[in-house]
């Protein structure tokens, strides 16, 4: 009797766990993307307020009519770099509190090349990064999508276009061995694609991996490329003369990347500047 008991409970409990993982694999997430806050030395972050309101109330907006339904609830907030002008105290200290006092929702980012003060080193914004997130490179998943920040150290005496760093992709290779077989994997780094010279490198280190989004920033504007498969996705800038940010959305089929104009209040289009693509995403994103 007691191990009938034992039994049924263990076999309830895995019932209840393989439910809830096909539930959260089907789940559609959305999440909002933008890069390069550019926070000033003296911590004013003004020209972010408008943004941040703006990604605030953009639950409920209407998607394009082609797309269809309202925009829902984000998990995340996610950024791809150049947090601040030079990584000061006050700069640090700001963004910090825009993030915990006035952005509704949960926030990660990856570091640029402004963040570590390039010729003048300093430590203060990768510290910050760490104690945040715990570590520059870091993994978290969210509806059964693994997402991948990828740090990669710029070299300050270089030009704007560089290279994915060895270390980098050798992290990448180590965290994407771990991913379950066909499980949704979206990186984000600060080179976009534009300014990533070394794609041949990503592409082969991705391999069989169902890398489904590369997400970038450094560039300022909003664009889409295809390299070799790979989709990448540049997300815009507070800097730059746009007034936008990006929303993304993974169905169990789709992936859909649309930038946002809150000012003239709609969605951006023209060549380049959105996704709408099938991808795979299996009922149960981990191995039996």
């Amino acid at each position: 009797m007691l191990f009938a008991r034992a039994f049924l409970f263990s076999f309830s409990v895995w019932v209840a766990v393989c439910f809830a993982s096909a539930k959260d694999a089907g789940e559609t997430l959305t999440f909002f993307g933008w890069s390069d806050q550019h926070v000033k030395t003296d911590g004013n972050v003004s020209k972010l307020l408008p943004f941040v309101e703006a990604m605030n109330a953009m639950p409920g907006a209407a998607y394009p009519e082609a797309v269809g339904g309202k925009v829902a609830e984000p998990a995340f907030v996610l950024g791809a770099g150049d947090v601040t002008e030079w990584p000061t105290n006050a700069a640090m200290r700001a963004y910090d509190a825009l993030l915990n006092e006035r952005l509704k929702w949960k926030a990660y980012d990856v570091l640029g090349n402004h963040d570590d003060g390039g010729r003048a080193f300093s430590s203060t914004m990768l510290d910050w990064a760490k104690r945040r997130h715990g570590g520059l490179s870091y993994v978290f998943e969210a509806a059964g999508v693994r997402f991948i920040a990828l740090w990669s150290k710029f070299d300050p005496r270089g030009k704007p276009f560089q290279p994915l760093t060895k270390e980098s992709l050798a992290y990448l290779r180590v965290r994407l061995a771990e991913t379950p077989a066909g499980q949704p994997v979206v990186l984000f780094t600060h080179l976009c694609h534009d300014a990533m010279t070394n794609r041949d490198e990503l592409v082969e280190t991705v391999g069989d991996a169902n890398v489904i989004l590369v997400l970038g920033g450094h560039y300022h504007y909003s664009s889409v490329n295809v390299y070799r498969g790979l989709r990448f996705v540049q997300l815009p800038s507070p800097k730059s003369k746009f007034t936008e940010f990006t929303v993304l959305r993974v169905s169990s089929d789709r992936l859909q990347v649309m930038p946002y104009d809150f000012v003239k209040k709609q969605w951006v289009q023209g060549p380049r500047k959105s996704l709408d693509v099938s991808i795979k995403r299996p009922a149960k994103p981990f191995r039996q």
